[in-house]
């Protein structure tokens, strides 16, 4: 199999791993990047992006991250496409394996795969992409201002979409596949006392509908007949909140994980327990999955990396 060595290999190309590569660029590491299943990431699937900072009108998830991506080449980062198959993180240099066919041997390394958010299924999903569909409240809650949503989730981040976007829509429908909801005792009561929330129990969404983006979607509530009844709802913007699925699976035997499969670094900085591999992005954060703090958070790799480095002897 075909071997190649750097000083410094990037896996991911949201704005965790073309920051990283910005960084290492400018401080003359010659990094390598590899966009992944989906180059751009996340951001790529969304619209319209306003909470960037930079960017007073906003811009369009697709056109920052070829900014970003302009930026890094620009410093000289070498970007690729292919996908990271395989991974033997047992002692230095690192082994990456692309496409199952190609060894990138790497004296440093930074994690970026991201998370890939978690949906219902539905052809409609995919469909109204960017329409109305979203898995980020933060993110896109701000476009439906007096408007009505819906979230589907009953743990606590779908409780906390909810009530954030409580604050801005007309009206939230939490839709609850379960007779109860999964979240925490205090979510449960802020949820339950909201006058714009509306749970709906033993809810499922099975379809949307709408011709110039989202209008509506259609439930089933209760599967079982005779008790099942199918109705609609008029909406304008359908939020995911099931979980995010980090893209750490090939990392595993090497790092620690959180019972989801978040990668656990050491504290606030990007160090995971293997010396030299350092974990950025979504892929090492449950928490915030903001663009900017994965920006944030690729700059600190990239800094980390290029220590490293320098320590060992490496540069």
């Amino acid at each position: 199999m075909e071997t190649e060595r750097i000083k410094c290999l990037i896996i991911g190309s949201g704005p965790a791993g073309y920051t990283a590569a910005i960084y290492a660029g400018r401080a003359n590491l010659s990094p390598v990047l590899y966009e992944g299943i989906q180059p751009g990431g996340q951001l790529t699937t969304t619209t319209d992006v306003e909470n960037f900072p930079g960017y007073p009108q906003g811009i369009s998830g697709p056109q920052l991250m070829e900014d970003l991506r302009t930026q890094a080449e620009r410093f000289g980062a070498d970007i690729r496409f292919g996908i990271a198959t395989a991974s033997d993180l047992g002692q230095a240099p690192y082994k990456i394996t692309i496409d199952g066919e190609k060894v990138i041997e790497a004296d440093s390394l930074i994690i970026a795969t991201g998370a890939t958010a978690k949906y219902l299924g539905l052809d409609d999903e995919k469909r109204y992409a960017g329409m109305g569909v979203s898995a980020c409240a933060t993110c896109d809650g701000f476009f439906y201002r007096k408007k009505v949503v819906a979230v589907v989730g009953g743990g606590d981040t779908a409780c906390e979409e909810a009530i954030y976007l409580a604050g801005l829509a007309s009206k939230v429908y939490l839709v609850v596949r379960k007779p109860y909801l999964r979240a925490s005792k205090i979510m449960q009561e802020r949820v339950m006392k909201h006058d714009k929330i509306e749970v709906l129990f033993e809810h499922n969404v099975v379809g949307l509908f709408g011709d110039n983006g989202v209008e509506g979607m259609n439930l089933v509530k209760r599967w079982e007949e005779p008790d099942e009844e199918r109705y609609s709802l008029p909406i304008d913007g359908f939020f995911l909140a099931i979980g995010h699925k980090p893209n750490s699976d090939i990392f595993k035997p090497y790092l620690d994980t959180d019972e989801v499969g978040y990668i656990i670094t050491d504290g606030d900085s990007p160090r995971t327990k293997v010396p030299g591999v350092f974990a950025a992005g979504d892929v090492a954060d449950s928490h915030y999955r903001q663009a900017i703090t994965a920006a944030g958070s690729g700059c600190k790799a990239a800094i980390e990396a290029e220590r490293y480095l320098s320590e060992k002897g490496l540069i």
